[in-house]
C-alpha cells in the first residue's frame, strides 16, 4: 500500500486527513452503528429462523408459515426500533 500512495499526487492530503482522524475529540460511533445498522438484521434473522421453526409443526400451508414468520419478525424489528428510540430520548 505504501508503494501505492508513493506515485499518488494526494498523498499529503490524505495524510493529513488522516491525522485530523485521529486527533479528532469526537466520540466513537460504533456502538451506534451497531445498534442502528447490524444488531436489527440479526434480529430479524433470529426470529425468521425462531417462526419458522416453531410454525413447522401446524398445519399451515408453505406460504402461510413464511408471511407468519415475517410479520412476527418485522414485528420484532418494530419493537427493537421502538425501544431504541425512546432509549436514546431518555439519554
Amino acid at each position: 500500500m505504501d508503494q501505492q500512495c508513493d506515485s499518488c499526487g494526494q498523498k499529503d492530503s490524505c495524510q493529513e486527513v488522516y491525522q485530523r482522524l485521529g486527533n479528532s475529540k469526537s466520540p466513537p460511533v460504533t456502538l451506534k452503528v451497531i445498534q442502528a445498522f447490524l444488531l436489527p438484521l440479526v434480529l430479524f434473522i433470529i426470529t425468521l429462523a425462531v417462526a419458522e421453526r416453531l410454525l413447522a409443526e401446524r398445519q399451515v400451508g408453505p406460504l402461510g408459515k413464511n408471511l407468519l414468520a415475517l410479520a412476527a419478525a418485522a414485528a420484532v424489528i418494530s419493537l427493537y426500533l421502538l425501544i431504541l428510540k425512546l432509549w436514546r430520548v431518555g439519554h
